[in-house]
């Protein structure tokens, strides 16, 4: 069968560096730093008291009190988002089939600071089994698509995935596949996620993955340099509306970028660690160009899954050199998880969206907090360290790979 063409025709996000897409690519073109002290609750006895908060968000201006009490956080990122995204798209509520438009979102983890709230809660008490009625609908990772749904009433293809923090990425790729197979016309999609709490940064701290750079947490997140000592933990959402390409044309949508491929592949290594060679990481990105018809020389930016931690910063960049061989040398690689943090399984999206206004804008935002280029690296490759570089850019990919070796790859491109 003849696959239809699928394309961006809207965007929201809610990020530690912005609360809506004006303010996220701003902050992502200047080199701003969302890492600063926790406020969410006390971390004065934590290992790492420091993470790339949402800042001055109040869901009570999305919201009605009644309705946000029965949401988690990572829901009402979701919603927020959301709606910036299907604004943005200037879809028409009224006349759209609404049977035909559905949504696919993706968190890693899902209701998290519910579950913890609940359980701290009667563990406190007599004994007696005390929980809020809303605590199984706000705690599971699939209540934010279905929130989404019912508020504006889409009826088409609607689940969430979970692949750590690869979720959104995979989400955005099912949505693809879902409307060039015909099975939708419009999909909402991306992920959310809310885990800046005391179990998540109490576990990865378990795990030795955050930093713990508590006297310099706005340098803390440094992708590829010498001194990182792990990723810093991130909330927020990311939300595109993804559309098929007559449908976009018949109604004169905006149109941001195309989905030109996508790639998966499982590292099938460790639960947490990366292969030590890319495989992996080299198998996705194969895969992603195969998918997009595409050759190596077409790529011109890289937007890595790029942490900050030791082990993964260079595997994914052998995995880059061992596919893109000289060619390399001629693209950009930046990781704006440098400026935003890890947004687990968010990351796919905000990260999805910064790769499409760099398509769009021919800007490249940079990968900050760079001081000496680690040791293993190769120094020849262009980082874009601390500055955003302007170029000219026709396809870009986005990585994310997740604990379990989950790996996903989305190529964007211009539209022609």
């Amino acid at each position: 069968m003849e696959l239809k063409r699928v394309v961006v025709t809207g965007m929201g996000a809610l990020t530690p560096i912005g609360n809506n897409i004006s303010e996220y690519w701003e902050g992502l073109k200047s080199g701003k730093s969302g890492a600063a002290p926790i406020t969410h609750f006390n971390a004065d006895k934590f290992k790492t008291r420091f993470a790339c908060e949402v800042k001055n968000f109040d869901i009570t201006q999305f919201v009605n009190r009644k309705d946000a009490r029965k949401m988690d956080k990572y829901a009402q990122y979701a919603m927020v988002a959301s709606d910036e995204a299907v604004q943005d798209s200037k879809l028409d509520l009224e006349t759209v089939d609404k049977d035909r438009v559905g949504v696919i979102w993706g968190s890693g983890i899902g209701g998290l600071e519910t579950f913890q709230n609940e359980v701290t809660n009667y563990n406190a008490g007599d004994g007696t089994p005390k929980f809020n009625p809303f605590f199984i609908p706000k705690m599971i990772a699939d209540i934010a698509g279905g929130l989404i749904s019912i508020k504006y009433g889409f009826r088409g293809p609607n689940f969430t995935t979970v692949s750590a923090c690869a979720s959104a990425s995979n989400a955005i790729i099912d949505a693809y596949n879902y409307i060039r197979l015909g099975k939708a016309d419009v999909i909402v999609t991306g992920g959310s996620e809310a885990s800046v709490i005391d179990a998540g940064i109490a576990g990865f701290n378990a795990l030795h993955a955050i930093s713990q750079r508590n006297d310099d947490p706005a340098t803390a997140s440094r992708p590829f340099d010498q001194g990182r000592d792990g990723f810093v933990l991130g909330e927020g959402a990311g939300s595109l509306i993804l559309e098929e390409y007559e449908h976009a044309v018949k109604r004169g949508a905006k149109i941001y970028a195309e989905v030109g491929g996508a790639g998966m592949s499982a590292d099938a290594h460790h639960m947490t660690a990366p292969h030590p060679e890319g495989l992996g990481a080299y198998k996705v990105m194969v895969n992603c160009l195969d998918d997009a018809e595409l050759s190596i020389k077409d790529v011109d930016v890289i937007n890595v899954h790029g942490t900050s931690t030791p082990l993964g910063d260079i595997s994914e960049v052998k995995a880059i050199q061992k596919l893109f061989g000289e060619h390399a040398y001629s693209m950009n690689i930046n990781s704006t998880k440098s400026m935003t943090g890890h947004l687990l399984g968010a990351a796919g999206a905000v990260e999805s969206i910064a790769s499409i206004l760099t398509l769009r804008e021919g800007i490249v935002p940079p990968t900050i907090n760079h001081f000496e280029l680690d040791s293993e690296l190769d120094p020849k490759l262009n980082y874009t360290f601390n500055k955003s570089q302007e170029r000219e850019v026709n396809v870009i990919i986005t990585n994310t790979f997740g604990f379990g070796g989950h790996n996903a790859s989305i190529l964007f491109k211009k539209i022609k």
